[in-house]
């Protein structure tokens, strides 16, 4: 289920494991071994970090498994994060939550990471949100030193505007082949703010968080959160696929190629979701899912 996520080579699976929760799924290192080869054996290959997950733990529980099971690291592709600055007891440096996008920073946090992954270099490296005292030129320096020394073979974005996606790229010498974003049912603004216009013009594909809406979509409530369900539901009779897989395949219609990932340590729910690159949804049926979360007809 490899795909090219960028015409550069990068090579991903089509759905990343997001480890953003890894420290509560309260799994031993055996019962994260078989969980992380059961996800390859499904195609999913590609593991979705950052330093800050877990209160600066995650990484480090990750890379234990890495250090102990040598023969992993090349069946998958490792994603980390950088340039959040979070107050934590293991950071008593930081007083208040700020972003740190220098080039030095940017350096210091990927040798942390790969000291916590075990690993020595990165697939691919994404400052996790834009700064709004990003000084492009800086940035663009540490980003172009860690590719040169091999520690990093991609970079992309995360959270970024279309604006802030040009200006980063406008410095560097290589391409930002991703821009992860958020996207669901539930939080649609991607597809209309000019994200994934600019992505597709760009021939870039979007990795997409939190895809079911952190659960919303599922166990929240309101008119919206219902309509959406109601909605899931009929088309799941008609399909005859979970709500969840076809809340996938609404995204993965769209022509942009998004990349999910799951925030998840259950099995089945990665096994769902693989499912969902067989429903293919009728043009109809995805504006229909698209009114009912707007909560009204398409203008």
């Amino acid at each position: 289920m490899k795909e090219p996520l960028h015409p550069s080579g990068l090579k991903i699976s089509r759905i990343s494991a997001g480890m953003w929760r890894l420290n509560e799924w309260g799994k031993s290192q055996r019962e994260l071994h078989k969980f992380t080869e059961e996800c390859i054996s499904l195609g999913v290959t590609t593991f979705d970090h950052a330093d800050i997950y877990g209160d600066y733990g995650c990484e480090r529980i990750f890379g234990k498994l890495l250090k102990g099971q040598k023969s992993l690291r090349e069946q998958i592709e490792l994603v980390t994060k950088c340039g959040i600055c979070l107050v934590s007891d293991r950071k008593p440096e930081h007083e208040v939550t700020h972003y740190n996008l220098s080039a030095d920073y940017i350096v210091t946090s990927v040798n942390q990471s790969l000291v916590n992954l075990n690993t020595d270099y990165i697939d691919l490296l994404l400052i996790h949100r834009p700064s709004p005292l990003m000084n492009a030129d800086d940035a663009a320096a540490g980003l172009s030193k860690v590719v040169e020394s091999g520690k990093v073979r991609y970079i992309g974005v995360s959270n970024f505007t279309p604006e802030q996606f040009s200006l980063l790229q406008s410095r560097l010498d290589f391409p930002l082949v991703t821009n992860q974003v958020e996207c669901s049912l539930l939080h649609t603004e991607p597809i209309f703010d000019g994200t994934f216009e600019q992505l597709q013009e760009l021939r870039t594909n979007p990795m997409v968080w939190s895809p079911f809406g952190g659960g919303d979509l599922f166990t929240g409530a309101g008119s919206r959160v219902r309509r959406i369900q109601m909605e899931l539901q009929r088309l799941s009779d008609k399909y005859d696929s979970g709500p969840d897989i076809l809340a996938l395949a609404w995204l993965l219609k769209h022509p942009v190629n998004p990349f999910p990932i799951l925030g998840t340590g259950k099995l089945s729910r990665v096994k769902s979701a693989v499912k969902a690159y067989q429903a293919e949804l009728d043009l109809q049926d995805w504006f229909k899912l698209l009114e009912a979360s707007r909560g009204e007809p398409v203008p």
